[in-house]
């Protein structure tokens, strides 16, 4: 009743406010129980939604009144011009990949993954339990909780083969997301005005924290199989580029995974150039056809600075990744965070190692893999069936999204408004490339929620590219 009534509530106040003169009082509390039939706190309710909406407003003491309208004065921020000055680099636009979305759309647009594919009832229990302990009302060390910190370095060192050290728990800094922790790379590893290597196309957010630390990135080319070692090496030498950033599992956008032959390349044309290799990890949780094989298990001189995340696999809610660095490197990088953010949430922190180290978070994974697989391959023949003119470069054996590739002179943007206007959410590729695009291109996400519209987004994508209603 309570919902009913409050909605009921606040529909007759808003009829009577429309005809009552500002200031006018609101009938008390006692004569709407009585005229509704409902309960205090679903009067309280009611009221509280009307004073939301600035409908009305509480004088303690006096009553509730219809709220005068007040008119809305231009203001003028123009000092501000000043005052800023030009932004030392043009950040980029929020992405796509961000936007909200509402359940009557066909979300194809998004980089996480639908709560059904999420370890919900593992989080719930964790993050209760946490709120009981004492995680809740303590702060953490700076470089994060000490058993969370030895988990990651136990998993990357399980990776680890004979004849590598390990990491320790010495080498992980807690970070309140990978967004963060790339940021705080770049700062510290790079600086502002120097270049750093970037895989083209790249994630959007890499872009971005590269363009807010300043410093110049250089796109590097590349594929399927990951970067071409010589691309790669002649970027070192003509830029004198001392760090490259790449996805060798499961790329985001394209879902690329390296060879362990190109894996091993790139590595050696990192260390040939004393630079570092920042491996970010992002899709290690979402293999489907293969599973993730980080590139920093090999690497023990401290070349590889890993990242890896909790955020999508465990839930958006629980920011929390690691960066795995060794020598002074982790050591810029954790002053780093002492500046930006001073420590990460020991609640979440708790939370999180509650999820990943509960026996049903190994059986949440080994479901997680044949659903994405279905996913994948709905999404898959959908397109084949509705947007013939899309091209796959290839199928990908892990990640969230498919790269597809349109007929060049494609409109992205119209594609993009067109298809929003019918009801379906997509991503424009031209975000996920650091300088201007190889070609035009669609990241669209087969982890969304209700798999079983994909047929249906994918004939409006293949309506809209073709140009008609």
């Amino acid at each position: 009743m309570s919902d009913d009534s409050s909605t009921r509530i606040v529909s007759g106040l808003r009829s009577w406010i429309a005809q009552a003169p500002p200031g006018a009082r609101v009938p008390s509390n006692r004569a709407l129980m009585a005229r509704y039939g409902a309960s205090p706190v679903t009067v309280q309710k009611a009221m509280r939604t009307l004073g939301a909406l600035g409908l009305v407003e509480s004088r303690p003491g006096v009553g509730t009144f219809v709220r005068a309208v007040r008119t809305a004065r231009a203001l003028d921020y123009g000092w501000q011009t000043a005052a800023l000055g030009a932004p030392r680099a043009r950040i980029p636009t929020l992405s796509t990949a961000l936007h909200s979305s509402s359940p009557e759309l066909i979300g194809l647009h998004s980089g996480y993954p639908d709560r059904t594919l999420l370890p919900e009832r593992l989080v719930r229990t964790a993050l209760a339990r946490a709120a009981r302990g004492t995680s809740a009302m303590t702060r953490s060390d700076a470089e994060g909780l000490p058993e969370l910190r030895a988990w990651f370095a136990t998993e990357l060192a399980e990776a680890t083969p004979v004849g590598v050290t390990p990491p320790t728990a010495r080498d992980v800094a807690i970070v309140p997301g990978s967004q963060s922790g790339l940021s705080s790379i770049f700062r510290a590893l790079v600086g502002s005005g120097r270049p750093v290597l970037m895989e083209s196309p790249t994630y959007w957010g890499a872009i971005l924290a590269a363009a807010q630390a300043g410093v110049r990135t250089v796109p590097v080319p590349s594929g399927p199989d990951g970067p071409d070692p010589a691309d790669l090496a002649r970027a070192f030498e003509e830029t004198g580029a001392r760090l490259l950033y790449a996805q060798p599992n499961y790329a985001n956008p394209t879902g690329a995974q390296w060879s362990r032959e190109r894996a091993g390349q790139v590595l050696d044309a990192v260390r040939a150039h004393g630079a570092f290799l920042v491996e970010d990890d992002w899709a290690h949780d979402f293999g489907i056809d293969t599973t993730a094989r980080p590139l920093a298990a090999h690497d023990d001189a401290g070349h590889v600075v890993y990242l890896r995340s909790l955020t999508k696999s465990v839930s958006p809610s629980v920011r929390v990744a690691a960066v795995i660095a060794r020598g002074p490197a982790r050591d810029r990088i954790l002053a780093d965070r002492g500046a930006e953010s001073m420590y990460v949430s020991d609640l979440l922190q708790a939370a999180a190692l509650d999820v990943v180290t509960q026996r049903g978070w190994h059986t949440h994974l080994r479901t997680l893999g044949p659903q994405l697989r279905t996913r994948r391959d709905l999404l898959i023949d959908s397109l084949a069936e509705h947007v013939p003119d899309a091209q796959l470069d290839h199928v990908p054996r892990g990640g969230l999204h498919l790269w597809a590739r349109l007929p060049d002179g494609t409109d992205l943007d119209r594609l993009t408004r067109d298809c929003a206007a019918d009801g379906v959410l997509i991503g424009p590729g031209s975000e996920w490339f650091p300088a201007e695009p190889a070609g035009t291109y669609i990241r669209l996400n087969y982890t969304g929620p209700a798999p079983e519209r994909f047929p249906e987004g994918a004939r409006v994508i293949g309506r809209a590219l073709a140009g008609r209603p």
